[in-house]
C-alpha cells in the first residue's frame, strides 16, 4: 500500500510517468492478500484497476509441484491467466494432462502455451479479470459439467499413487446453476455466513443471480472474505437463473447447493 501511494502522488506530481503497475510476487507467496489491497484500501482501489493474476506454470516440473505444495495449488486457483512455460521439455500428452488439470481446478482461467515464455503482452494485459462485466462471460459449459476434486495421474500411475495425488490436491471447483427467484435477506444472510466460515477457503468466487422484484441481474465477484456486486443488465424475456462459481479448498457441492437453494423466494 505504500509504494502504491508514493507512485500514485509522483505521477499526480508529474514527477514519473506510466500506464500500469505490475507487481511480481515471490515465487511462494499468496496472491489473495495483495488482491484484497485493492477492495480493503480505499484510495489505492479508487486509484489503481486491478486487472488480473497472472500466473506462470511450468510443465515440467507443474505435476509434481502441484501435489506437493499448496502455495502452487493456491496460484492456479487465483489465476485469471496461466503462463505455462517450457512446454518445449515436455510431451504433449503429459501438456494435454496438465492443461486439464488446471482447467478443473480454475475452468475459468485461461490457459496459454508457450516456449521460453513468449508470448504477445496484448494477450495478458487489459484482461479485465476483476470487472464484474466478465462476470457475465461464466463459461456455459462448464456450469453443465459435474465438478471434480483434483486426482489426476499421469500416464502410467499405479493405483496407489493415483490416491496420493488425489489426496494432496486441494484446490477445487465447484458451479452451481439454479433457476427461479432469490429471497434478498436469506441470500444475505447465506452469504454473510458462508463467507464468515469458509471466506478463507473461497480463493475466488463469481455469479449472476436473479433476486426477487429487481428487473435486472445482480453480477458479483469475491476474494476470500471480500464481496462485491452491482446490478447487471435486465432480465428481459431471459429465463432467470442464477449461475455461481466457487474455486478454493475443501469446498463441498451438496452443501453449498443445499445452503443456496434455501435463498430461493417462495411462491
Amino acid at each position: 500500500i505504500r509504494i502504491l501511494g508514493d507512485l500514485k502522488e509522483k505521477r499526480e506530481a508529474g514527477a514519473i510517468k506510466f500506464d500500469r503497475v505490475i507487481i511480481e510476487t515471490t515465487g511462494m507467496a499468496d496472491p489473495g492478500p495483495v488482491a484484497q489491497t485493492f477492495f480493503t484500501d480505499e484510495d489505492i482501489g479508487n486509484y489503481y484497476l486491478l486487472d488480473s493474476i497472472l500466473t506462470v506454470v511450468d510443465a515440467k516440473h507443474a505435476p509434481r509441484q502441484l501435489d506437493d505444495f499448496r502455495e502452487a495449488q493456491e496460484q492456479v486457483g487465483f489465476a485469471d491467466q496461466i503462463l505455462m512455460s517450457k512446454t518445449d521439455l515436455v510431451g504433449e500428452a503429459d501438456v494435454t494432462a496438465l492443461q486439464a488439470r488446471i482447467r478443473r481446478m480454475n475452468p475459468t482461467t485461461k490457459v496459454h502455451r508457450t516456449e521460453r515464455s513468449l508470448i504477445d503482452l496484448d494477450k495478458v494485459l487489459n484482461v479485465q479479470g476483476f470487472s464484474l462485466d466478465r462476470a457475465l462471460e461464466i463459461d456455459p459449459k462448464f456450469l453443465g459439467e459435474q465438478p471434480q476434486t483434483l486426482g489426476l495421474g499421469m500416464a502410467g500411475d499405479t493405483h496407489e499413487e493415483h490416491e496420493h495425488h488425489h489426496h494432496h490436491t486441494e484446490v477445487n471447483s465447484v458451479a452451481i446453476t439454479i433457476s427461479g427467484d432469490l429471497h434478498a435477506k436469506r441470500l444475505n444472510a447465506w452469504m454473510s455466513e458462508l463467507l464468515q466460515t469458509k471466506g478463507p477457503d473461497i480463493f475466488r468466487m463469481k455469479g449472476v443471480l436473479s433476486i426477487k422484484g429487481d428487473p435486472k441481474r445482480f453480477v458479483f465477484q469475491g476474494v476470500h472474505m471480500l464481496f462485491d456486486g452491482q446490478s447487471g443488465k435486465p432480465w428481459g424475456s431471459d429465463p432467470r437463473t442464477n449461475k455461481l462459481v466457487f474455486i478454493g479448498k475443501n469446498l463441498n457441492k451438496s452443501e453449498l447447493e443445499a445452503g443456496f437453494r434455501q435463498c430461493l423466494a417462495l411462491l
